[in-house]
């Protein structure tokens, strides 16, 4: 569950789309509004992320970053952009996620990763790094 009131979710109207690209395996399929992207159990990567926002009723875009294993955070991206890196080998160990324009005046992201010696973290949302920075801990797998 998410902490406290999700009626600003995009459970609850609008649609976040997303896709994870994994050590080994390559890009896997979009899933949506609170599945789970990545792979469980398998000890492999994240290493880059696509996400995009299905908006019809407000203007604005969902932005991210990636804190990459040896590079540190990225620029933001949006709108299907990769963050991360492709056959580099390297992991993300943490991202960021915020809307912007009119969007964000009614909707909050809410986000969590599965971290590697860890387990899930904590839920977080608009913005808040999700993950770790300088533990050289791999997000395994990611919930938006």
């Amino acid at each position: 569950s998410a902490p406290g009131d999700t009626s600003r979710s995009f459970i609850k109207g609008e649609n976040i789309f997303y896709s994870s690209h994994v050590q080994g395996v390559g890009w896997m399929e979009q899933v949506s509004n609170g599945a789970t992207s990545g792979t469980q159990g398998k000890n492999l990567r994240l290493e880059a992320i696509k996400i995009t926002l299905s908006n019809e009723n407000y203007e604005g875009n969902v932005e991210y970053s990636a804190h990459i294993q040896d590079i540190g955070w990225q620029n933001y991206v949006s709108n299907g952009a990769i963050a991360g890196t492709e056959n580099e080998s390297r992991r993300i160990e943490a991202i960021k996620i915020r809307l912007t324009g009119e969007i964000a005046n009614y909707f909050d992201v809410y986000y969590r990763v599965y971290c590697q010696n860890i387990g899930w973290l904590d839920w977080t949302c608009n913005d808040n790094p999700a993950g770790t920075i300088g533990a050289s801990y791999r997000i395994e797998f990611s919930l938006l």
